[in-house]
């Protein structure tokens, strides 16, 4: 099995004999015959153990049988434990997702640490079949039927081409010792009673499931890599993206594929939309302008030819205390700001970029934040009050650029529409001494 080990990780790339190598070790079956293997080829490694607190004094067993076994083949031994309950109800995840979230983040931290250049977990045949399955039984696509990848970035499942019949063997013929994670037995958890109860049933129709399957998983992968080929190409035919990170979708060109609904699944995804926000995004591209669709990190908005995505403002940006002159210098949009005399006023032919002010009428310190709804200002030249949403109509301002805009505000009364129009009531008359200049650069 050592020589199918070493074809395996050479063939696929996985690393080379002189890199370094964090093995991730539970002290089960699979993570022991990794180290094993590893061992028996005399490659460069580490063990890393995680400590998760729930077992009781099993999971303190756990670590001392893995720190054991680090010794006893004096290689690198690195290990934490985490209070992994209380980061899970913090953070609204679930024991299991909460413990590979701080698992992969402490692997990282070591490899960086320490040099290593990759990080090795002992995933097998079987797992990439239960994840499949899994998979299946919550709703994917492509990405979720190629199940585990055998290498992610720095990531390594070197013993990926064993299932747990080889591990098994191993183990006996090899006289092993390791953990049993008794857990692994608890069908409370969904991938447990996929491994109990599916695949076992699976194994009475086709003996060799686990194999299919991840033959399958293979099939896929190689069909993924060439959607994904396709997909960036009518990215680029549909999409643009500006510096300030926001993507703009062209609705008729997207329109004009037959499978808009696929395409639009994978342009928005990595923004945190999912199949049910696609659903609904496509359902309205017929209709009024102006729709949102929120994600955790982005708005998406319908305008009248493009969906328009951007990041979301964070609150803590949203609204920024100007609390003297100086501070112009340190807001998200560059401003320059200027007191001078009346005498020295010369108008610019770019209103948009400048603006004057009766210094006098305002008020220290100033607010610079997004416009909400209600907002209303009079609109330079003009008698009585509009509302900012009226101004942007007549303004033609395009449903992504109103995202973008901001309004400086004295005394709660909008004083500028930034870049467009500032309030009549500030505006420089006769009886005007001092003039506050303002210039976005």
């Amino acid at each position: 099995m050592t020589s199918e080990f070493e074809k395996y990780y050479k063939n696929q790339h996985l690393f080379s004999k002189k890199d370094k190598v964090l093995l991730a070790v539970s002290g089960g079956k699979d993570s022991v015959v990794m180290v094993f293997l590893f061992k028996v080829l005399k490659l460069n490694f580490g063990i890393a153990h995680c400590n998760f607190k729930l077992r009781g004094i099993d999971s303190d067993k756990d670590e001392k049988f893995v720190f054991d076994l680090a010794k006893k083949l004096n290689v690198p031994f690195y290990t934490t434990s985490f209070d992994t309950k209380t980061y899970a109800k913090t953070n609204k995840l679930s024991i299991q997702m909460a413990a590979r979230e701080m698992r992969y983040l402490w692997f990282a931290e070591i490899k960086e640490k320490y040099n290593f250049q990759y990080i090795a977990t002992a995933h097998h045949q079987n797992d990439v079949a239960e994840t499949v399955l899994l998979n299946i039984t919550k709703g994917t696509g492509l990405a979720g039927l190629h199940g585990i990848k055998n290498k992610a970035d720095s990531i390594i499942r070197p013993i990926l081409f064993l299932n747990r019949k080889d591990i098994d063997d191993l183990i006996k013929k090899n006289n092993l010792e390791f953990r049993e994670d008794s857990s692994n037995s608890n069908t409370k958890y969904a991938r447990n009673r996929i491994r109990h109860k599916v695949v076992s049933e699976l194994e009475k129709i086709n003996p060799s499931v686990v194999s299919t399957i991840c033959n399958s998983a293979n099939y896929f992968a190689e069909i993924e890599t060439l959607v994904n080929e396709k997909i960036n190409e009518i990215k680029s035919d549909c999409t643009k993206e500006s510096k300030d990170g926001t993507v703009e979708i062209n609705i008729k060109k997207l329109t004009n594929y037959p499978s808009k609904k696929t395409i639009l699944f994978y342009i928005i995804n990595k923004f945190g939309f999912n199949s049910d926000d696609v659903e609904s995004i496509v359902n309205s591209l017929g209709k009024q302008s102006g729709k949102n669709f929120l994600s955790k990190t982005h708005i998406l908005i319908k305008d009248r030819n493009s969906l328009i995505i951007q990041p979301k403002i964070s609150k803590k940006s949203d609204e920024i205390v100007i609390q003297s002159m100086s501070d112009f210098k340190n807001l998200p949009i560059q401003i320059e700001a200027q007191l001078i005399k009346k005498n020295q006023l010369k108008l610019n032919s770019n209103p948009k970029k400048y603006a004057f002010f009766d210094s006098n009428k305002l008020c220290f310190p100033l607010k610079l934040r997004k416009w909400r709804v209600g907002d209303k200002f009079i609109p330079f030249g003009m008698k009585g009050y509009k509302k900012i949403s009226d101004f942007f109509i007549d303004e033609k301002v395009s449903v992504a650029d109103k995202q973008k805009i901001w309004l400086l505000v004295s005394k709660n009364k909008i004083v500028w529409v930034v870049g467009h129009r500032i309030d009549d009531s500030l505006r420089i008359t006769n009886q005007t001494t001092n003039i506050l200049q303002l210039k976005i650069r």
